[in-house]
């Protein structure tokens, strides 16, 4: 199959490595990807509003009994064997690393289920010396277990394609000293820059960008990546687009992209929200050559 051009920007509704296999080879300066986590269970979000009647009543917070109407309801299967989930993984991985230029990095969004799995698949395809980081975001939301801590953080790899990476230490966020006091106004005002731990709330329900997917990031968590680890009009890859955050943070922030999804619920939710943020967002329908195999 021979490789094409590269594509136009937009939204791609694609399997991951369909669309990889149409890129180019180092092509590509960044590529955020939310792959499914492997949990082994259907994962699912039902989005609800308060109603005079309807077909589901539940208890609110102050221990009333209202009665609520489905707004949206959204699902995808996250269930694989571990041995078959890694190496399609990998083929991902593997395909990321040849589209990405020199200059470029992969940020890699999982969680506890395979976290530990994925690094050293990155470390054999991307090399050990090319790590960077493994950005740990703390949520802190929702229920808690009774038999263990509860787990509340995801894991974001990162790693570089070469020693030349792009980073932009001035774009990086700045957050308040816990002891302003001790390190005197100036350096209180400024702030310090944020570390490898990254605090942050899970998208809430009054959240403007809220598209109730049920694997929707926040978009300031990918917002920190992009102006930090691009430079404007360069080119974001995300092939498991969800909910449109990656596309819609590179929007944004005055960068190209390319996303893709196999669900075409999460590519019409991204086709929205980007003509939302842009008039005359571009939207694409990939389909893969007949030659392929």
């Amino acid at each position: 199959m021979s490789t094409l051009i590269l594509p136009p920007e937009g939204v791609y509704l694609a399997d991951s490595l369909s669309l990889l296999a149409q890129l180019p080879d180092a092509s590509v300066d960044l590529v955020y990807i939310d792959p499914p986590f492997n949990t082994g269970k259907t994962q699912r979000l039902t989005a609800l509003r308060q109603a005079k009647e309807g077909t589901t009543r539940r208890t609110n917070f102050a221990g009333e009994e209202k009665f609520y109407e489905i707004i949206s309801a959204h699902a995808y299967d996250d269930k694989q064997p571990l041995g078959e989930f890694l190496a399609w993984l990998a083929q991902n991985l593997v395909e990321i690393h040849r589209v990405l230029k020199d200059t470029g990095s992969i940020f890699l969004h999982l969680d506890w289920h395979t976290a530990h799995y994925a690094r050293v698949l990155l470390d054999q395809i991307f090399g050990l010396e090319n790590f960077i980081n493994e950005i740990i975001w703390v949520y802190d939301f929702g229920a808690r277990s009774k038999k263990f801590f509860a787990r509340k953080h995801d894991n974001i790899f990162w790693y570089s394609k070469t020693k030349h990476y792009t980073f932009n230490y001035e774009q990086v966020d700045r957050i308040p000293y816990l002891a302003p006091g001790l390190v005197g106004p100036v350096k209180a005002a400024r702030g310090k820059t944020v570390t490898d731990t990254w605090w942050q709330t899970i998208v809430g329900t009054n959240d403007k960008n809220r598209t109730h997917y049920p694997s929707q990031k926040p978009q300031v968590l990918i917002e920190r990546i992009i102006k930090v680890v691009s430079n404007p009009g360069e080119l974001v890859v995300d092939v498991f687009s969800g909910s449109g955050t990656t596309a819609a943070a590179a929007q944004k922030l005055g960068r190209h992209y390319i996303v893709a999804d196999q669900n075409p619920v999460a590519v019409e939710i991204t086709r929205k929200r980007l003509a939302a943020g842009r008039a005359g967002a571009t939207f694409q329908t990939y389909k893969p050559n007949e030659d392929e195999t």
